[in-house]
């Protein structure tokens, strides 16, 4: 697909990204698409290893009542009171043998909501796994 095909596939959003759909995968803007292009050269290339999207790290596990035992001995996982909180990376990657997270930025203003929720959920990142997010 050629990069001005990717222009036809795309919406805007809340914050007036454009949504990119490309070969059946979703991008929230195209400064993500963009990145990803920059990260599949460079892995192709051998700078980087490991490419992925959207990876899961649970930074708080869901909180529950304490389980229960059934009448046929069997465990039964207790009510959750409390969801997990989860901090899901725009990209991972190994790079000289370290684990690198980008996440990628285009409204960043330190009063918006998100924004604060983000920076909790880094410091979170850094704190239990000693990962720096990296904002692009």
């Amino acid at each position: 697909m050629f990069l001005t095909d990717w222009m036809k596939n795309y919406r805007s959003t809340k914050y007036h990204n454009k949504v990119v759909k490309v070969d059946d995968e979703t991008f929230s803007s195209k400064k993500e698409y963009r990145r990803w292009i920059e990260l599949k050269i460079l892995e192709d290339a051998g700078v980087i290893r490991n490419l992925q999207r959207q990876v899961k790290y649970v930074l708080i596990p869901a909180q529950r009542e304490p389980e229960t035992i059934s009448q046929r001995g069997r465990k039964i996982p207790g009510k959750v009171i409390e969801r997990e909180v989860v901090y899901i990376s725009d990209f991972t990657y190994e790079q000289d043998g370290e684990i690198v997270v980008e996440d990628i930025k285009g409204y960043t203003a330190t009063n918006s909501g998100a924004y604060r929720i983000f920076s909790i959920k880094r410091k979170l990142m850094l704190e239990r796994f000693g990962i720096r997010i990296r904002e692009i």
